[in-house]
């Protein structure tokens, strides 16, 4: 199932659980406008088509404790496939790394890191991201505020 097989009711359904997953099949039913069986089966078949990937909860993380966020630019010392699956490799071990880009432009890889504060960014920063194979060069950069945070795809 694709974009262009998605009908307008499947489009609901995955605006409401991107909104809230937690909801039971019968709210989300009635909001579809559907029966509970029938809004079931819907689902079920976005999950096996790999619309749906999973369902997960959503934290705060100051209320983990970890109150900066940086975005990290990363340039390799070589642009070639090893170098590239060896880094991605290594960023998959890494925590702190919530997310890791391989982009086009001045540099190869974004990457969003989590840290108590600007000490413990400092222990990542030398202890893990300089760390990683091939890393020529890093640019960080904090975030002092969220604007807009992602709350899902637009449908």
């Amino acid at each position: 199932m694709n974009a262009l097989n998605l009908d307008k009711i499947d489009k609901l359904i995955l605006s409401e659980l991107q909104k809230n997953a937690q909801q039971g099949v019968a709210e989300l039913a009635a909001k579809a406008g559907l029966s509970a069986s029938s809004c079931h089966r819907r689902v079920k078949l976005l999950e096996e088509a790999g619309t749906i990937t999973g369902y997960a909860a959503n934290l705060d993380r100051t209320a983990l404790g970890l109150a900066n966020e940086f975005f990290v630019e990363v340039s390799l010392q070589a642009q070639t496939e090893e170098a590239f699956e060896r880094f991605e490799k290594a960023v998959q071990r890494v925590p702190e790394i919530l997310e890791c880009h391989l982009m086009s432009g001045q540099f190869d890889y974004l990457l969003r890191v989590v840290a108590v504060d600007a000490a413990d960014y400092e222990r990542i920063h030398r202890s893990r991201i300089s760390r990683l194979p091939g890393v020529q060069r890093i640019q960080s950069s904090l975030a002092l505020r969220t604007v807009k945070a992602w709350a899902g795809y637009p449908v």
